[in-house]
């Protein structure tokens, strides 16, 4: 039987955009607080988190609009696709978030969606500032040309 990985979590959804319209400035591993159906739908995988958004509520910081498919098998017991979930995460972290986007105008964006190798689900969030127009240009030209540049010297030997 192969070692495990320290790093190896299964990743449930993935926020690619994310990387392209926000300029990510710092990053943090945030739990969550789910319901069983909540969890029974992640580990098969159907998760979506490319229109959600943290932010504060009172004390707390949420995730909002990320959907979570009902879980077929549980009939009545089932929860809200969309409803407003729980971050976990230290008070001192939750202040400096909340600092950030109220003073400095930044975004909270959600970046990946994954079990951890204990088994939780955990976010990773960035702390974002968005991008403007020419920037997201910038980067899709420095994106191509990394990919010209791989294929050039893959052809060469």
């Amino acid at each position: 039987m192969a070692p495990k990985d320290k790093n190896a979590h299964r990743i449930v959804a993935d926020n690619r955009k994310a990387r392209f319209n926000y300029e990510i400035v710092d990053t943090i591993e945030a739990g969550i607080s789910l319901t069983g159906t909540e969890v029974k739908s992640l580990r098969t995988g159907k998760a979506t988190i490319s229109e959600a958004y943290a932010g504060p509520s009172g004390e707390e910081f949420f995730l909002f609009n990320a959907h979570i498919p009902e879980y077929l098998q549980a009939n009545r017991f089932n929860h809200e696709p969309r409803r407003p979930r729980r971050l976990l995460m230290h008070k001192r972290q939750i202040s400096r978030l909340i600092g950030a986007t109220q003073r400095e105008g930044f975004t909270v964006v959600p970046l990946k969606l994954y079990f951890n190798d204990r088994g939780r689900a955990k976010v990773e969030i960035g702390l974002a500032r968005g991008k403007q127009l020419h920037d997201k240009r910038e980067t899709e030209k420095k994106r191509t040309w990394d990919r010209d540049r791989a294929r050039i010297m893959r052809e060469k030997g």
